[in-house]
């Protein structure tokens, strides 16, 4: 078979966004990859997509997942968007060290982006090289394969390729190109940056695209551009309070890095919390908090209503209905978010009913494990365990705790669930189901990388392999879901770029 032949047996191609008009981004073909080579090929991903894993995972999908080798059907380009960065409004910002490939329709139906992320220079890189370290490449390999294992809406890592080349950052690191994979790349940004210009045909070119592509039912709504906005709203409400619920901080939560399509995208100086406390901060570019764990709901909340501000053209000639409609559909943001995260945190409770106490319920045990530094995942998860006498049988959930520390709260929690019909060991299923048992602790996955960076794959792929089934006991792999220990505590996270 020919490589042509080859290459148009991998994949086929049906790249809508490259039919939108040339405004919307730049043509560019991958820089090409001197000496690729598959790092980690996530088999089940592309099966799922009805690619040929054994095909793909091997010399020839290392070229074309690098960027080496473009396929037969492919439509490379650089997806131009604008974004308020920590606050600050960029009027161009873009792809700079990505290529949208193409779009793929898989087996289920979905159509999927295939995006290499450090893939080159592009018009939009601002001075930057463009290019990937290993290191960030496999970070957000593991990361977004444990959110989607999860259950958190995000985007997918196809693959890891190593390079051949070597990037320059603070010291010299192999060179690595992610191949991601979600349902889109349009981002609240990409609003803005048509917005910004006052390029209305084009921001209602875009607001079609994205009705026709993900939110099908506006376009029979009244007003499908309100219509589009709402269900915006109401995907990003829900995707952050799973965040919330798994203790999941995204780091860099500016307009740039939101999906339209309410997925987690653009994994950076992500991290999930150890310790408890609501103004944790991993990223290293953060110095003020701006993107905390507790600030993540109101940010958002920001977020939309810049997207709203971007969709005004679109809602009516009537300028004053149309803000009275925007302002509207962001008011209800918050509703929204609190019944998604009372939902969420009900069920890692083991309340199937709702009461109205509920909150505070809830906001007595944060409040309780901020005062103790407790840790997020052990101490949900050790409460689906916990009997109807005893305490709370898990010390290591913070060494530096008191002992009793949270009887008060067992008492109200055992009270609450007096409530509940469920069947004790029902309730505790369904609890386990709600409480992953493993999450990609930050000492573990810097491990990992560090081992990747010597040519030691090993604990990377007994990593991937535990958080593959985060919400299973495991019995053997008990180690994997320990906190780090002192001098193993991860202070700070880095974006990779």
């Amino acid at each position: 078979m020919t490589d042509t032949a080859a290459d148009l047996a991998l994949f086929t191609f049906d790249n809508s966004y490259a039919r939108l008009p040339e405004r919307f981004y730049v043509r560019q073909p991958p820089h090409p990859a001197p000496a690729p080579r598959m790092v980690r090929l996530n088999r089940r991903l592309a099966q799922a997509m009805g690619l040929d894993a054994d095909a793909l995972d091997g010399p020839r999908g290392a070229a074309i997942l690098s960027g080496a080798v473009t396929p037969p059907g492919a439509a490379p380009l650089a997806m131009a968007y604008a974004g308020h960065q920590f606050g600050g409004f960029s009027p161009q910002l873009g792809d700079g060290r990505a290529i949208l490939l193409g779009e793929m329709v898989g087996p289920d139906g979905v159509r999927r982006d295939l995006h290499l992320k450090g893939a080159g220079r592009t018009p939009f890189s601002r001075g930057g090289d463009g290019k990937a370290a290993l290191g960030p490449a496999l970070r957000e390999y593991i990361v977004s394969e444990a959110m989607a294992a999860l259950g958190v809406p995000t985007s997918r890592s196809l693959a890891v390729v190593a390079t051949g080349e070597t990037v320059y950052r603070e010291t010299p690191l192999p060179g690595a190109v992610l191949a991601r994979v979600a349902t889109s790349h349009v981002r609240v940004g990409t609003f803005q940056f048509f917005a910004a210009r006052g390029d209305d045909a084009a921001l209602k070119a875009l607001a079609d695209y994205v009705i026709a592509r993900h939110y099908p039912g506006a376009a029979q709504a009244p007003a499908p551009c309100l219509a589009l906005l709402d269900g915006v709203i109401a995907r990003t409400a829900a995707l952050v309070a799973q965040w919330m619920a798994t203790g999941f901080i995204h780091g860099v939560m500016n307009t740039d890095n939101v999906s339209i399509a309410g997925e987690t995208i653009d994994y950076g100086p992500c991290a999930f919390m150890d310790d408890y406390h609501p103004d944790t901060v991993y990223s290293s570019i953060d110095a003020t908090g701006r993107y905390a764990y507790g600030a993540q709901p109101r940010v958002a909340h920001w977020n939309l209503a810049q997207l709203a501000s971007a969709l005004l053209p679109l809602l009516g000639d009537d300028e004053a209905a149309g803000m009275a409609a925007a302002q509207g559909a962001v008011n209800r943001y918050p509703d929204l978010f609190e019944a998604a995260w009372l939902a969420a945190f009900r069920a890692k409770l083991g309340l199937a009913r709702a009461r109205e106490d509920d909150a505070a319920l809830i906001g007595a045990l944060l409040a309780a494990m901020a005062a103790a530094r407790a840790d997020f995942t052990l101490t949900f998860r050790a409460l689906c365990a916990a009997g109807p006498d005893d305490g709370l049988r898990a010390p290591e959930i913070a060494a530096a705790a008191p002992d009793g520390w949270l009887d008060d709260w067992l008492g109200a929690w055992r009270r609450r669930l007096e409530h509940e019909t469920r069947d004790p060991a029902a309730r505790r299923a369904a609890m386990r189901a709600a409480n992953p048992a493993f999450i990609p602790r930050n000492h573990r996955v810097e491990a990992a990388l560090s081992a990747a960076y010597q040519g030691d794959l090993a604990p990377l792929d007994a990593l991937t392999a535990v958080l593959a089934d985060p919400y299973a006991d495991q019995p053997g792999r008990e180690a994997w879901a320990a906190p780090p220990r002192p001098e193993e505590v991860v202070h700070a996270t880095f974006c990779g770029t």
